[in-house]
């Protein structure tokens, strides 16, 4: 069971404060981002609000001063006192403001991946529709499991991340029918090319690496997915991607409410 450090819901029309509602199964938008340190830093903090505000818009949950609410209710709950490596999370209705915080713990390398015949309501848009994965999610050890969401046969992403696929130092992903989330993003703009390709469960003994990648898991390398009998050959790309994300960490600039 997660353990939160914090829970607050606030109304959206006047930022009341009132009974803490998580939102999950709802019609709205969540983001979680990493905050670690002290004073503490949020990575790809403006990146993360940018996606949001965007989704909010398309989701027609509409309030003019959504961005400056969204501030000011951070700025009152985060403390620059506290020493932070937490995942936070936003999660915004048509009523509804809610934050929450909870301890973030790093992926093991014996990382197995469970795949699962689900795919996300709207899968490009980060919507509140996890129930369903939440269900499972709840039963595993996120440091050593995640589950892969597959529809028609096709790997689509896990519950938590992104995938990136790697054959002969070619570095896939899959074509459709998956959030990308700002770590991907990031990612993306490092490498000089990610092919989109459908990705096919009974063709995944033929990739050397599958990585997770996002706000909970950084960069996470697969060891198995014992379903099919699929085995990590290599570390290679999990090295590369790593030393980008720890340089990202690195110049992460002290978190600010402008």
């Amino acid at each position: 069971m997660v353990t939160f450090s914090l829970k607050k819901s606030y109304r959206l029309r006047d930022l009341q404060e009132i009974d803490f509602k998580d939102l999950w199964g709802d019609h709205g938008i969540f983001t979680t981002m990493w905050i670690f340190g002290k004073p503490f830093k949020i990575l790809f903090f403006k990146n993360h609000l940018s996606n949001l505000l965007k989704s909010l818009k398309k989701y027609k949950i509409n309030k003019k001063s959504i961005n400056k609410d969204i501030l000011k209710i951070l700025k009152e709950n985060l403390s620059i006192k506290k020493n932070y490596n937490h995942l936070l999370r936003v999660a915004i209705n048509k009523n509804t403001i809610s934050i929450s915080l909870r301890k973030r713990f790093t992926p093991k390398l014996n990382f197995d991946l469970k795949l699962v015949n689900l795919k996300r309501e709207r899968p490009e848009f980060k919507n509140l529709k996890y129930k369903k994965i939440l269900s499972h999610l709840s039963k595993m050890d996120n440091t050593k499991s995640d589950i892969g969401l597959v529809f028609n046969k096709k790997l689509l992403e896990t519950g938590t991340s992104n995938l990136l696929f790697i054959k002969n130092d070619k570095i896939f992903t899959p074509k459709k029918n998956y959030y990308e989330g700002v770590t991907y993003k990031f990612f993306k703009s490092r490498v000089k090319k990610i092919f989109k390709k459908e990705i096919k469960v009974k063709e995944l003994k033929k990739f050397d690496e599958i990585l997770l990648i996002g706000s909970g898991k950084g960069v996470t390398s697969v060891k198995t997915i014992r379903q099919i009998n699929w085995k990590r050959k290599k570390l290679k790309h999990y090295k590369i991607f790593l030393k980008y994300y720890r340089s990202a960490v690195k110049n992460c600039k002290l978190y600010n409410y402008n």
